[in-house]
């Protein structure tokens, strides 16, 4: 399943009862970085079986969907496990002024680059695709592995979280995580599908977020454990302080909005 599938799952019944099986699923979820060549063969395969299942990407002979940018930058390529099996993974680049390579930037570096110029920390998220069976299986899914968005936004202060999604997911990513709609959708060169992108200001809407799903609340340590590691540049846990309230993004919202 990939993120056009997952973007078709919604809370069913009161979203109490919906937080409340999210809960329990995260007592058998665990979250790892990808360090190994097995566990990144294991993704990319993932990811092959999701993306071309929907038409995505074209069918190649060895069954693997990786680019460059699995290498490039300040890259997380992050994996949930239940019970043991691969059931999900995302891509989280940490990008900064000072860490300026990553996906969307590919495809909207009008609007990025201001931002990245201003100072900005944003996290971009890609390749958020998921096992089918187990999907069907654990409805929260989505939720479960949104929640490693959430954790880097906390763990590095950053200003944006960044989604580069297909027109039909919008709604989804709008009425799930608060995300706005930012630019219309793009032709990607590694895609067979145009791309929008939505982005998150994790200063207004995190706080929120945690109030709607208490599930994707965490610890120091936890954060800790799948972000540490060294870093060039300035760009460190705490040492920005809080984010800035400007918000450009939002701008370009309500220009949209009022057009």
């Amino acid at each position: 399943m990939s993120v056009g599938a997952l973007a078709s799952i919604a809370p069913s019944g009161s979203e109490s009862s919906f937080c409340d099986s999210i809960t329990r699923l995260s007592d058998r979820v665990d979250y790892q970085h990808a360090d190994s060549a097995e566990q990144r063969d294991a993704i990319f395969r993932l990811r092959y079986q999701a993306y071309s299942r929907d038409g995505t990407i074209s069918a190649n002979s060895f069954g693997r969907c990786s680019d460059s940018y699995d290498e490039t930058g300040d890259v997380y390529l992050l994996a949930l496990y239940v019970n043991d099996e691969l059931a999900s993974s995302i891509r989280l680049h940490v990008v900064s002024k000072q860490h300026p390579d990553f996906p969307s930037r590919e495809v909207f570096a009008d609007v990025l680059q201001p931002e990245l110029d201003a100072g900005k920390v944003v996290i971009d998220t890609t390749r958020f695709v998921a096992d089918e069976r187990l999907s069907r299986v654990h409805r929260g899914l989505p939720y479960a592995t949104f929640r490693l968005c959430i954790m880097a936004a906390r763990y590095f202060g950053a200003d944006y979280l960044l989604a580069a999604v297909a027109a039909e997911h919008q709604a989804f990513y709008g009425r799930a995580f608060n995300h706005q709609l930012i630019c219309e959708p793009r032709p990607h060169p590694l895609l067979a599908k145009p791309i929008s992108l939505m982005a998150l200001h994790c200063p207004t809407e995190a706080p929120k977020l945690y109030r709607r799903y208490p599930f994707l609340r965490s610890t120091f340590f936890e954060r800790r454990m799948l972000f540490e590691r060294p870093m060039a540049g300035p760009l460190q846990p705490g040492a920005r302080g809080e984010a800035e309230e400007d918000q450009p993004f939002a701008e370009l919202v309500a220009a949209r909005t009022a057009g």
